[in-house]
């Protein structure tokens, strides 16, 4: 599910923000949905304590923060580009640690 969601953003990531929300809405959506009832019905089944349904649960719980990319057409379906924006200051935060001890 989530692989076919990268597919439709790799076809729009050069359109329009109203372009981007019409696909996604028409799309998206419909996979996300299935997602979603994946998840609740996998918890059904596993062991409530393995790590598996932790993540199930981890993701149920923050669903609008994780899919609020499909209603907005000037967002990115991931952060990747501000991890790599801010991941120079973390090496460099965790390399200056001990400078000049």
């Amino acid at each position: 599910h989530i692989g076919h969601l990268f597919d439709i953003e790799r076809q729009i990531i050069n359109k329009p923000p109203d372009d981007r929300l019409a696909v996604r809405q028409s799309h998206s959506l419909t996979h996300l949905d299935e997602t979603k009832t994946c998840f609740e019905h996998s918890l059904r089944r596993i062991p409530g304590k393995s790590d598996l349904a932790g993540a199930f649960r981890y993701a149920l719980t923050r669903w609008d923060a994780l899919t609020c990319y499909a209603y907005d057409g000037r967002c990115e379906i991931s952060n990747n580009a501000a991890e790599r924006a801010i991941r120079p200051l973390a090496v460099g935060r965790r390399n200056w640690l001990f400078a000049g001890s």
